[in-house]
């Protein structure tokens, strides 16, 4: 390839990682505001938790970002330019995935957790932030990982909007080459490398999160008979 077609497809590896940053801290806000709620204690809110986590996980991504970017210009007159419809296409959906996983992580702390913290006169907020989220955190991240690499598979997508992403960089290039093969090739390989980095960069934040609160990437084995205090640590 020129010079040039390497710029094009460069171009698109910029905007497929600006475009999973942007949507996949949109996920990570949505899945951890969504998921809280689906534990709180009023129905109401649990209901409505739910009612958005079904939505957005029965729905097709693709046709979210259609809806995003032909629809709510039709219907509201509110136009976004192809990046932020994206953005907030993708995060709304893989948002409503990663509730799930805050919600069992939450749910699978032990009970006497929450009974400690409520020894102790702690807030339902307190038991939250000082109790449940640090020991759950560390157990979501293995799952979290996964999504973020089904999401920079999803930014694919975005392709059908006319935004120059890699994969919509790279069909410019075949067509310009006639040459598929090599070009899809080349363009696996990067998909592959940035969900090699993403994968090794969750591990290092996981083993970090569990060092935090005494725990170690061990086995399920061994981790059999440690009791977990109420601060988070572990004896």
């Amino acid at each position: 390839m020129t010079s040039g077609l390497w710029e094009l497809v460069l171009k698109g590896v910029w905007t497929t990682v600006q475009l999973l940053v942007f949507s996949g801290l949109l996920a990570t806000a949505v899945a951890f505001v969504v998921g809280i709620a689906r534990t709180h204690r009023l129905w109401i809110v649990r209901f409505l938790a739910g009612f958005y986590t079904e939505v957005f996980r029965g729905t097709s991504a693709l046709v979210m970002i259609f809806w995003v970017f032909f629809v709510l210009p039709v219907a509201f007159g509110w136009q976004l330019v192809p990046l932020w419809a994206g953005t907030l296409a993708l995060g709304l959906t893989y948002g409503a995935y990663g509730t799930e996983i805050v919600r069992g992580a939450l749910n699978a702390v032990d009970p006497a957790q929450q009974e400690g913290g409520v020894a102790l006169s702690f807030t339902p907020w307190q038991r939250m932030r000082l109790i449940l989220l640090p020991q759950a955190i560390p157990e979501m991240i293995p799952s979290f990982c996964n999504l973020l690499i089904e999401l920079l598979k999803g930014t694919a997508l975005v392709s059908v909007m006319g935004m120059g992403d890699l994969t919509f960089s790279a069909n410019l290039v075949r067509l310009a080459l006639q040459q598929s093969a090599e070009i899809y090739t080349y363009i696996l390989l990067i998909y592959f490398v940035i969900a090699f980095a993403l994968t090794r960069l969750m591990r290092g934040l996981e083993k970090k999160l569990k060092a935090g609160i005494g725990k170690g990437p061990a086995s399920t084995e061994s981790k059999r008979g440690q009791t977990v205090g109420v601060g988070g640590g572990v004896s």
